[in-house]
């Protein structure tokens, strides 16, 4: 019996540079790093990472998001949102887990539950 991989086992990273700016909707079946500006709604079937050079403006959703730039916007995660010094948050987030580091901004209201948190059932 052999096993399915999915991007998310594979580890790999599409990466968007800081040079990188994208306008309307982003969506990536795996991991993803985004250091540049962004003006519209990601979805990421896996892990998201925000850099500190990137800027968001718009609705994010993914498996787990850590941030380290500046988002404006609400962010979903089925799992975990990692709120990294230096980060800035202004909007509400959804998460099962939420860790917000010494120095980091968030401004918005948070909702945390033991179910997947993007799962509205």
């Amino acid at each position: 019996m052999s096993k399915a991989k999915t991007n998310n086992d594979i580890g790999d990273v599409s990466i968007l540079s800081s040079g990188v700016k994208v306008e309307g909707k982003l969506y990536s079946d795996g991991n993803l790093r985004l250091d540049g500006t962004m003006n519209g709604d990601i979805i990421v079937n896996g892990n998201f990472t925000i850099g500190e050079t990137a800027e968001i403006k718009g609705e994010i959703k993914a498996q787990n998001v850590t941030l380290t730039g500046k988002v404006e916007g609400s962010i979903v995660a089925d799992q975990k949102v990692i709120l990294e010094t230096g980060s800035k948050l202004k909007g509400d987030l959804k998460a099962r887990v939420l860790v917000v580091e010494e120095g980091a901004v968030f401004d918005g209201k948070s909702e945390m539950s033991g179910e997947d948190a993007g799962n509205d059932e």
